[in-house]
């Protein structure tokens, strides 16, 4: 049984294409959903956002196309196509679109 399952295995994939940037919207597709781990792509569009929150695993942010504002804790980073950051468990985030961007969300918790 394979463990991504929203996604064919074997066929060369552009991930962009797997989430649409639509006006005025924060859209989501989830690729993985387990216990200890979840993939899930983003669409966020200019100026939306999403708001602060915490996690209670380590989030791997990897930008798709755009240009996301990173919020930790206190600390601003601006992210563009191709750059990623890890988000550490408990601490406070959130995301701004400065431009419609795309992201590859990965979260790994601790083990059960």
């Amino acid at each position: 049984m394979p463990f991504i399952q929203k996604i064919n295995a074997k066929e060369v994939l552009n991930l962009r294409d797997l989430v649409s940037l639509d006006a005025d919207q924060v859209n989501s597709r989830t690729l993985v959903q387990r216990p200890d781990m979840t993939m899930t792509l983003f669409a966020v569009a200019t100026d939306q956002e999403i708001g602060g929150h915490s996690a209670v695993g380590d989030a791997l942010v990897n930008v798709l196309s755009g240009v996301a504002e990173v919020t930790i804790e206190a600390d601003v980073f601006t992210l563009k196509a191709g750059e990623s950051i890890v988000i550490p468990a408990n601490s406070r985030h959130s995301l701004y679109a400065v431009e419609g961007f795309q992201m590859l969300l990965v979260v790994v918790k601790p083990e059960l």
